[in-house]
């Protein structure tokens, strides 16, 4: 769209840098994986030297980043270059702004606090992973109150502790919510939808020998978005994990707000959150 091109422009234009960007095939055309699929072999496409060379590119100077859906497909890429034994050229940065990291556990407190919150709602985000998944919006409802993640659901009980929000999450985040965790639940969900738990999709759910081998990363999160959690989260895994990470953390803005800067919505958030990012990767990359 114009506005993802207008950020792309200025991100080239103040970084002196070749700017990609992936148009990957959206729903409902395809469903996962063929979106992860299509970013992957853009990436590892680009980084053939002689591609790079084509364009001008420094090869020790490649960073991934991506916004919302687009972090999502940006983190799972890093993940998988990260295990690709026969890359010979790797991404020295990623940077992911406000990304959806995971679908196991729709009741974080930034679900909880802002499950109303324009301009992405709990519910529409619940459909967005349906959508992504080729599911069944039946399954909704039980998705919303973590069904499919329940005490009874065995394929999800090795991942529960990469995903306990109540240690990963600073207090200021938790504040008073409560954990929402179902002692019986509805194994079928998972069976009917794998992709559930498939790290690809859901890169949060990544093992520690994953998040270790992952570059240098810069995680924004905003305030007013249910997804504030994910990347929170995911920035205290990789924390733990010894990867370098900065947390860029907006309270008072929402999700998406970054490409909203040319008019009519040229609003302060957007320039806000664009400026602290094109800086950090001025600065790191």
């Amino acid at each position: 769209t114009s506005l993802y091109n207008n950020l792309c422009r200025i991100m080239a234009e103040s970084l002196n840098a070749v700017v990609v960007s992936v148009e990957y095939r959206l729903v409902p055309e395809v469903c996962f994986p063929e979106q992860f699929h299509d970013a992957l072999r853009a990436t590892k496409h680009f980084l053939q030297p002689d591609v790079l060379a084509k364009y001008s590119v420094d090869p020790s100077r490649i960073a991934i980043s991506g916004d919302s859906a687009g972090g999502n497909l940006a983190a799972a890429v890093c993940q998988q270059l990260s295990k690709d034994e026969h890359l010979t050229i790797r991404p020295k940065l990623q940077a992911l702004i406000y990304p959806v990291l995971q679908a196991f556990d729709f009741n974080t407190p930034s679900y909880q606090q802002n499950m109303n919150m324009p301009v992405l709602p709990r519910y529409v985000m619940i459909n967005y992973w349906i959508d992504y998944f080729n599911g069944n919006y039946d399954l909704a409802h039980s998705l919303l109150i973590n069904n499919h993640t329940a005490l009874d659901v065995g394929q999800a009980l090795s991942f529960r502790g990469r995903l306990n929000w109540t240690s990963l999450l600073p207090s200021s985040f938790k504040k008073n919510y409560k954990p929402v965790i179902q002692t019986t639940g509805k194994a079928e969900i998972i069976q009917e939808i794998p992709a559930l738990l498939d790290v690809r999709a859901v890169p949060l759910l990544a093992d520690n020998e994953t998040l270790q081998l992952q570059p240098k990363t810069y995680i924004l999160t905003c305030e007013n978005d249910v997804l504030r959690d994910d990347g929170v989260m995911y920035a205290k895994r990789l924390e733990n994990a010894g990867v370098e990470v900065t947390l860029d953390h907006f309270d008072d803005c929402f999700h998406g707000c970054m490409i909203f800067t040319v008019w009519p919505t040229d609003f302060s958030a957007g320039v806000q959150t664009r400026n602290s990012y094109i800086k950090w990767l001025d600065e790191n990359l």
